[in-house]
């Protein structure tokens, strides 16, 4: 393990996200807003913490192996409490510095639950902050910082890997991983423009367009008024937001390869998309059809049930209505909907549609293998043989996953003595970075305890990092090697 790579790598990460803290300073004077030295201290301290770690330390040092599991988890560390300055400094939030660092980790893993009521009166300045945490967080700060560490002479796969979301991570969209990670941004970038204008052709305003833009590629959910997108009561705003919600939830090397091919057509021939897609269309017909049969709970059943279930399925987590007060059966399908969340390199949460899928072709091959016995079969993703070691990964994943879904909802329950909704659906919720919960944690998770706050917090990194990356760093074989 090459220490002083890992500090500096860290140190260079956070001299550039300090430049972050400059464009809020820039929209809060055209707002003429009291808001420029909270984000001109968080400047200074996060560029100084960055310059301290990495002038001392730079060199041409490579990373060795494994050594990008410390660096992602640092950094997520790092970044979450320094993100926190602006929420914990500023008096318009009135926030503790548990609840900063909850909101800054939030943002970042583009989780999108909140402890911050009253959004619709906060200062655009710290507005439009959340949103670009969002975004960053999205498609993985870390990627960008990929793009350019060969000019800062260290290398980038190590950090790749650990960032990018799904079963298979060795995947390169070009030959070098520098052009790779500009190919993710080039169209992450794209999205989110053609994304803003949409919503500013719909009727937004250019500010709430653009911030919701962050938040809406990001599948992040923070939204600039504390009734989210129900504010706008606009059915143009919500279909942008459900077109958009639903594309981010798709693969960026599928995105890549349709625009590098120029054949929309790939998008079907994906088993993981089409899969996808028929998750979303299922819930939303299934959801809506709940609401019809039941006419008090909306007065549009199918345009909230459409919208709530591309929003919670994708992970993203806008509102148009309170879903949490629906018939009892249409949150919990909209909360499990979540779980299997979007596709493997997209910037949703969830386990990913691609390891439900292998989950379910393993089923079927279990029980195929009961009625012959003696028979060999074999699973395939379309036209591909999936193998065996990549099986016994997705499997083990789960039940990682489901282990500590479960000893987090007990921790939750112990320590706050929360009832088994919310404590069911506030770890589901971060785990799945998908931020609305029900029960007590419907609105925000403002009221809920600092001990409960950093087990949320740990399950929302977890999630982001999708769990091994985590989990490695407590083996004693890590730091034995």
């Amino acid at each position: 393990m090459h220490l002083t790579v890992i500090l500096r790598i860290t140190g260079t990460l956070l001299t550039l996200f300090s430049f972050a803290f400059l464009l809020p300073v820039i929209v809060g004077l055209l707002y003429g807003e009291p808001t420029l030295s909270t984000f001109f201290s968080a400047f200074a301290i996060t560029l100084l913490s960055g310059l301290v770690l990495w002038l001392p330390l730079r060199g041409k040092r490579e990373l060795r192996g494994g050594d990008g599991f410390l660096v992602t988890a640092l950094f997520y560390l790092g970044l979450g409490i320094f993100g926190a300055i602006p929420f914990w400094l500023a008096d318009a939030t009135d926030l503790t510095f548990t609840a900063s660092v909850f909101e800054s980790i939030s943002g970042l893993t583009t989780t999108g639950a909140t402890t911050i009521a009253g959004l619709d009166g906060l200062p655009k300045s710290l507005l439009l902050y959340r949103q670009m945490l969002q975004w960053m967080g999205g498609m993985g700060i870390i990627v960008l910082a990929v793009a350019i560490f060969p000019m800062l002479g260290i290398g980038g796969m190590q950090l790749y890997r650990t960032e990018s979301a799904g079963p298979i991570k060795d995947n390169k969209l070009t030959p070098r991983i520098t052009e790779t990670a500009k190919a993710l941004w080039y169209i992450y970038i794209g999205l989110t423009a053609a994304c803003a204008f949409a919503y500013w052709l719909a009727g937004m305003d250019g500010f709430d367009a653009v911030s919701h833009s962050f938040s809406t590629v990001s599948i992040g959910g923070f939204s600039t008024h504390d009734a989210s997108l129900g504010y706008f009561d606009s059915a143009a705003i919500e279909t942008v937001a459900i077109v958009f919600m639903t594309l981010s939830g798709i693969n960026f090397a599928l995105h890549f390869l349709v625009w590098r091919r120029r054949n929309p057509l790939h998008y079907f021939r994906d088993m993981e998309v089409r899969a996808y897609l028929l998750v979303l269309l299922l819930v939303a017909i299934v959801v809506s059809a709940i609401l019809w049969l039941n006419p008090n709970s909306t007065s549009q059943p199918l345009r909230d049930g459409l919208f709530q279930a591309v929003s919670i399925t994708t992970t993203t987590g806008f509102t148009t209505d309170n879903f949490a007060a629906w018939p009892t059966v249409a949150p919990i399908i909209l909360l499990f909907a979540a779980f299997a969340g979007g596709c493997a390199g997209s910037t949703a949460g969830g386990i990913k549609i691609i390891r439900v899928l292998m989950i379910y072709l393993q089923g079927m091959r279990e029980v195929k293998r009961l009625i012959h016995p003696n028979g060999v079969f074999t699973i395939k993703m379309g036209r591909n043989a999936v193998s065996d070691r990549l099986v016994d990964a997705v499997w083990s994943f789960f039940s990682v996953y489901v282990f500590f879904f479960l000893l987090s909802v007990c921790a939750l329950m112990a320590v706050g003595d929360l009832d088994f909704i919310t404590a069911f659906s506030a770890v589901g919720a971060c785990l799945n970075n998908l931020g609305p919960g029900l029960g007590d944690v419907a609105v925000n998770y403002a009221d809920i305890s600092p001990s409960i706050k950093w087990i949320l917090i740990f399950n929302m990194v977890l999630g982001r990092l999708e769990i091994f990356t985590l989990l490695v760093l407590l083996t004693p074989a890590y730091w034995r090697r």
